[in-house]
């Protein structure tokens, strides 16, 4: 009898821990983690921050749920435990949810689903459909992408490279807007034509890979100083061939990795708290804006440039908020396209070379 008491003791204050603050039967509030943690420095972490903020200021249970797999089948499983846990708002972070949250929103029409970085649609992209309890959160890429350039240069950086996991649009308008960062800065500065060079590249995967980091060693061998790396894990194997070398960097991407390397000198962000607050906020305050898209940018704290634990050589924070009011008010104009070629960008100052695999 003992034994039991104590187990049961015991499951209580598993539950309670698992729930965070609040009171209720059940998870109100709940996050369907990518096969990745909540501590990963990415995606998982970024959306996990923003509801935990949520639910512990406004007294909400909360829970996330990882799937046991990378595919839609699992994923669509963890958002069935999430409804009968009790969710009534589910955050699914990243485009790999988009099939997943397709299926889901028709079958649990009671439940909000906040999809993160991408829109539903079916396997075969032949539809894509919102729903009413859905919303979308898209964002500007392009904008930290021309943040994370425009820094480099204007701390000196003369030789970058871009780094790029799948040519999808969001990895592309990041490149693109890193390659018009370096141009604006360049301009300013008043350097000659042609003087800002940049290794690009798409690797085809999100995967820490030896390809991967063989390709980002050659780069910095031959001289190239800092590497955005735009692509997941990618980034692991970027952050390896720097560490390898010597006075070596590397920009991250999504959230701040500084953590992650001591090579990285700053990240391209992407604000996924902010949002996921966001979203709870509208919800809670009965402006649920479902069947629609929201694209977050630097007018409502979207996107930035990790400045807190950067570690560049020069580039200051009021440098950066001078950059950030240029953006929001329209001074620095950035093409927003992924469907151009790089020589559509008309660059002038930054020489960019294509590196096939």
């Amino acid at each position: 009898m003992k034994k039991l008491l104590v187990l049961c003791l015991v499951l209580a204050l598993s539950l309670t821990m698992l729930a965070g603050c609040g009171k209720g039967s059940g998870f109100e509030l709940a996050l369907v983690t990518d096969l990745g943690t909540i501590d990963d420095k990415s995606f998982n972490q970024g959306s996990w921050e923003g509801l935990k903020k949520y639910a512990t200021e406004h007294n909400k249970t909360y829970q996330y749920y990882q799937p046991s797999e990378a595919t839609n089948a699992a994923y669509l499983e963890a958002i069935d435990l999430a409804v009968k846990g009790g969710a009534k708002v589910i955050v699914t972070p990243g485009f790999l949810f988009e099939v997943p949250v397709y299926m889901a929103q028709t079958r649990y029409p009671d439940v909000k689903f906040v999809l993160l970085d991408g829109e539903p649609h079916t396997e075969d992209y032949a539809t894509y459909k919102t729903e009413a309890n859905t919303l979308c959160i898209l964002y500007a890429e392009e904008q930290a992408g021309f943040m994370a350039g425009y820094a480099a240069v204007k701390d000196g950086f003369t030789k970058l490279g871009f780094q790029g996991g799948m040519a999808v649009p969001a990895v592309i308008r990041y490149g693109y807007g890193f390659l018009q960062g370096a141009e604006a800065a360049a301009r300013e500065m008043g350097l000659p034509e042609g003087s800002i060079s940049v290794m690009y590249n798409y690797s085809g995967d999100f995967a820490a890979t030896p390809e991967n980091q063989a390709r980002a060693a050659g780069w910095y061998q031959s001289g190239t100083e800092v590497i955005f790396a735009c692509g997941g894990a990618v980034g692991n194997s970027v952050m390896a061939a720097a560490e390898a070398s010597t006075g070596k960097y590397v920009i991250g991407v999504d959230v701040d990795q500084y953590a992650e390397s001591n090579t990285v000198i700053s990240s391209a962000m992407k604000m996924l708290g902010n949002s996921v607050y966001q979203a709870l906020e509208a919800y809670y305050g009965n402006k649920w804006d479902g069947g629609k898209t929201w694209v977050l940018d630097v007018n409502n704290d979207g996107v930035g440039l990790a400045m807190d634990n950067a570690r560049w050589r020069s580039f200051s924070k009021a440098d950066y908020d001078a950059l950030y009011k240029g953006i929001k008010d329209g001074t620095y104009k950035i093409n927003n396209a992924s469907d151009i070629s790089i020589a559509d960008l008309g660059l002038k100052y930054v020489t960019v070379t294509e590196v096939a695999d």
